[in-house]
């Protein structure tokens, strides 16, 4: 019988964290704005999301190819076990996730234009991982998952505290969208042979190797290039510098990739320490500044 450790691995707590500070910056930006902020509400529809996400990995798992494993040496039995578990887990979560958000909608706590989100959310979640679309299998899905984790999430508890979307809202989503796609970029190449062995077709393969890390050391650039200029489009410098912290992190990272691009040793943990820091990191600094004004 499956563990719940692994069932709790599969379901990419890395990512439920990252999502979580997300929507404590969205709530953060709307507060500042002098949005309306409801404690309960808010949390239920943050666990919402984070039921929503969780399955959407889980189901990933489940419509992963029989021929590539979902845990290294697993007997045909022990996956057929594991993917029951999955199954029923992921449809639990799909549940109770879309319960939560149609009740605050019928109790009027969820204005439309946050419903059809709550609904675009949903959708993309499914996209993902479920065929026949299976979003995970057609080299895109790294970047949808990046929208659901640095866009959708924040947009969605603004909104419910704020009437419409404001332009400070885009200019922090838009830099940590570019970092969130770097981070699984960065993560990714570690398993480069693996993704060649069972034909998975990610965005690092479609790229290929030296595109990737081009790519990748291009979305880090782009991303602090864009905060460092927000500053000239009416946002105070006092919000904007929290983020730029994390500048020599986001250099060290690049570095690493380009030494192994280059043919030196790779140092794979420091790398994913270095790329999910970096992303939690400048979210966590911009969440903190907008709740501390």
């Amino acid at each position: 019988m499956p563990s719940l450790l692994t069932l709790a691995r599969l379901a990419r707590p890395v990512d439920l964290l990252l999502a979580l500070l997300t929507y404590g910056m969205g709530m953060g930006i709307a507060r500042y704005l002098g949005g309306a902020f409801q404690p309960l509400v808010h949390l239920a529809a943050g666990m919402s999301l984070l039921f929503l996400l969780a399955a959407s990995h889980l189901l990933t798992e489940y419509f992963r190819p029989a021929h590539d494993p979902i845990l290294p040496g697993e007997t045909r039995r022990e996956r057929e076990a594991l993917r029951a578990l999955l199954l029923v887990v992921a449809l639990a979560f799909v549940a109770v996730g879309a319960l939560l958000a149609f009740f605050l909608y019928q109790q009027g706590r969820l204005p439309p234009n946050d419903a059809l989100l709550f609904v675009l959310y949903l959708l993309l979640c499914l996209a993902l991982g479920v065929p026949p679309i299976r979003l995970m299998e057609r080299g895109i899905g790294e970047i949808i998952l990046a929208f659901l984790l640095a866009v959708l999430t924040p947009a969605i508890p603004f909104l419910m505290a704020f009437p419409r979307l404001h332009p400070f809202l885009t200019a922090f989503t838009f830099p940590l969208f570019l970092l969130a796609l770097a981070w699984q970029l960065a993560i990714s190449f570690e398993q480069y042979s693996a993704h060649l062995k069972y034909g998975r077709r990610v965005l690092l393969i479609r790229l290929t190797w030296p595109r990737a890390i081009s790519l990748h050391n291009g979305l880090l650039a782009v991303a602090y290039l864009f905060l460092a200029a927000l500053p000239f489009w009416g946002v105070p410098f006092t919000l904007t510098w929290p983020a730029l912290l994390t500048l020599p992190l986001a250099a060290w990272q690049g570095w690493m990739l380009r030494n192994i691009a280059e043919g030196g040793k790779p140092f794979w943990n420091a790398l994913h320490i270095a790329a999910t820091a970096l992303l939690g990191l400048t979210a966590y600094l911009i969440t903190i500044t907008f709740w501390l004004r």
